[in-house]
């Protein structure tokens, strides 16, 4: 046995250098990569590592990894679908990636795709290479493309991929579509608000400066506009309201990335009247078609549930997967767990409970994903049907109120002069 020393990447891309004992090079270079560490440079000790010498094989170019961008959702999901139809017409893998490589206009989606090219080239497997780009490629698509590696199924596990991205990416515009919609009536009825109580109301209030009876709502209308329009410091107290309402922003957003605070907020997410069941049924479909996609690529149940908990985007949902691993572990059944978390509504533990049963549990797993996907389309569709009225009425009091504590006194002078 020798001492080689070495310098490695980890999946996080940070170097690292020590020594491992191994018969040669190539054992040594196994080890690392056993430890989940992608070796740039290894030699044996004592020996002066040549100048300008080549990284370790599999592993050419990593560091070159570190200037490569971040693939946005869209282009990654393009290339996904694009490589799963190269290598399913026949094309081997470097080839295909030297294709898609040439033909990218895409700069950033170029380099990492040259840089995955150079790796495998170099005799890393494509789940390695993959891993050198944590911030592109998730564990999901690392241990999915490993499994179909390993079953010898790449082209369908890639198919997969893009599919399960394509419906992810599909259901999050639905619901990002829904808040559209009010967050556009919201922002128009504090527009009309604002310019009301800045322009409207003073030029109003100056025709009744003599009136001593005003109605109550006009007086309530009248010092709110007269507030806004304060000057203090030369700025008007409607900066400081909105400097205020940021500070809260901001505050809240610090305390709920906090563990605490973001396990509140999830589980508020969860109960909140119309979007909260929206959330609930987005979050339970994730699960469903990230563990039945995970476990259908040949993923061991265990690594999938642990992927499952790092994606599934709530903590409440997050808390009861990682229960769910627990019990799986220990070698009990998945469904004890999701009953007892009272997470999953009674129709979702009853389907797997038959798949667990039937020996079909990813199938029923991406069928009930389908299911909720349906739900979500719909109760979007609900949403927004009933929430359009109610924004509107909103919109109607807002404004008709203004203009009602104006005509108030108008009338009551009217009154007054006819009596």
């Amino acid at each position: 046995m020798a001492n080689f020393q070495y310098t490695a990447l980890d999946s996080k891309g940070i170097q690292a250098t020590g020594t491992v004992s191994a018969a040669s090079e190539a054992e040594a270079i196994q080890q690392l990569r056993s430890q989940g560490l992608y070796p740039t440079q290894v030699v044996a000790a004592g020996a002066a590592p040549a100048k300008g010498a080549a990284p370790a094989k599999g592993k050419a170019k990593k560091a070159n990894t570190k200037k490569v961008g971040v693939i946005k959702r869209k282009p990654l999901m393009v290339f996904t679908r694009q490589l799963a139809t190269l290598i399913e017409s026949g094309l081997p893998l470097l080839r295909s990636l030297t294709v898609l490589g040439k033909q990218e206009p895409d700069p950033i989606v170029k380099t990492t795709i040259t840089s995955l090219s150079d790796s495998v080239q170099g005799g890393a497997t494509f789940s390695e290479s993959l891993a050198q780009h944590p911030r592109t490629f998730d564990r999901l698509f690392v241990n999915m493309v490993k499994a179909g590696e390993l079953g010898g199924v790449l082209d369908k596990v890639l198919d997969r991929l893009a599919e399960y991205m394509e419906k992810a990416d599909k259901l999050k515009s639905k619901i990002v579509s829904a808040m559209i919609y009010p967050a556009i009536v919201m922002f128009i009825a504090i527009a009309i608000l604002i310019f009301l109580m800045l322009v409207v109301v003073p030029r109003f209030k100056e025709m009744f400066d003599g009136e001593s009876k005003l109605p109550a709502l006009s007086r309530a209308v009248f010092g709110f506009s007269d507030f806004m329009l304060d000057n203090p410091l030369f700025l008007p107290n409607a900066l400081y309201l909105f400097i205020i309402f940021a500070i809260g922003v901001i505050g809240f957003r610090s305390w709920a990335s906090t563990d605490k605070g973001r396990e509140k907020v999830d589980r508020y997410k969860l109960i909140i009247p119309g979007v909260g069941k929206i959330q609930r049924l987005s979050a339970i479909s994730r699960f469903s078609r990230t563990l039945g996609t995970l476990v259908t690529s040949g993923v061991p149940i265990l690594q999938a549930l642990g992927i499952t908990k790092d994606t599934a985007g709530n903590v409440v949902i997050a808390n009861a997967v990682d229960k769910i691993y627990a019990a799986v572990k220990e070698g009990e059944s998945i469904v004890a767990p999701m009953q007892a978390s009272g997470v999953f509504p009674p129709m979702v533990v009853s389907m797997v409970d038959v798949g667990e049963e039937t020996g079909q549990l990813p199938d029923m797993l991406l069928k009930v994903a389908d299911v909720y996907d349906d739900e979500v389309d719909s109760a979007v569709g609900r949403f927004t049907a009933s929430l359009e009225p109610i924004m509107i009425v909103f919109l109607a009091v807002v404004v008709g109120t203004i203009v009602l504590a104006l005509f108030l006194p108008m009338i009551a002078m009217m009154k007054e002069a006819s009596g």
